[in-house]
This record gives structure tokens, C-alpha cells and sequence, in this order.
């Protein structure tokens, strides 16, 4: 449970780093307002996918213990590495696009491979979940 606190924690102030990042980056480089960078989508990504997902999966933990389920190590593990590695390819793209740089396909291709993490990662959720949620012994309130 502490791993899943500390975790949401931390993408909770990354989330809110990354809003900053993106309106003093893109003013410090003349950037136009409005014009459109994936540098902007990092804050909410973070903030969703990482602050909110994981604040409702520590809900899911008190209620369903969740972390006992074989399952659940693979859940947290595969979702945090498509996290980062979408994000990290949102802001690398992004700063890209605001330094009027040209982006490479070779960036697509990792986000991609963060979000089939994440999707996996989603599903091994559910699973470890349908396993508590159908157990034998549920949790006493």
C-alpha cells in the first residue's frame, strides 16, 4: 500500500512540475500561445494516468487487497514503466517541437511501446482485481 501512495505522490508533483516545465519552456523559446506541442499533454497525462489511476487502484487495495493477488507485482511494475516511458517520450517530442526541431520516428515508436505497456498493464490490473473481487475470503470491513 505504501508503494502505491508514494507512487501516486510522486506523479502528483511531477504532474504539477511538468505544467510549469511547459509554461516557462515554451516562454523562455518564444513559443507561440495556443500553437500546438505534446510538451502540453505531459501534465495531464501525469496527473491522470499516474496521480489519479493510482489513488483509485490504493482505494481498490484497502477494499479488495489487491496486493495479494500474484498478479498485482506485474500490474504496478509494467504500468509505471509505460507511464514513464510515454511521458518521457511526450516531453522529448514536445521540446523537440518548441525548439523548431524535426521529431524521428524512433520517438513514436517508444511512446508506443509506453502505451502498450500501459494497456497491459490495465489488463493485469483487472485480472489481478477479478481475482480479489470473486476471492473466498473477502476483506472484513
Amino acid at each position: 500500500m505504501r508503494k502505491l501512495f508514494t507512487a501516486a505522490f510522486a506523479y502528483m508533483l511531477a504532474g504539477v512540475l511538468s505544467g510549469l516545465f511547459f509554461r516557462e519552456f515554451t516562454k523562455a523559446n518564444n513559443f507561440p500561445d495556443g500553437a500546438p506541442t505534446q510538451l502540453g499533454l505531459v501534465h495531464t497525462h501525469l496527473l491522470v494516468l499516474g496521480f489519479v489511476v493510482l489513488l483509485i487502484v490504493l482505494l481498490l487495495e484497502k477494499s479488495f487487497a489487491l496486493s495479494e493477488s500474484r498478479l498485482f507485482g506485474w500490474f504496478f511494475w509494467t504500468y509505471n514503466a509505460g507511464l514513464v516511458l510515454t511521458s518521457a517520450m511526450l516531453v522529448w517530442h514536445g521540446c523537440l517541437t518548441v525548439l523548431g526541431q524535426e521529431s524521428s520516428a524512433m520517438i513514436s515508436g517508444i511512446a508506443g511501446l509506453g502505451h502498450i505497456l500501459l494497456s497491459a498493464g490495465m489488463v493485469l490490473l483487472f485480472l489481478a482485481l477479478r481475482k480479489r473481487v470473486f476471492a473466498a475470503n473477502p476483506v472484513s470491513a
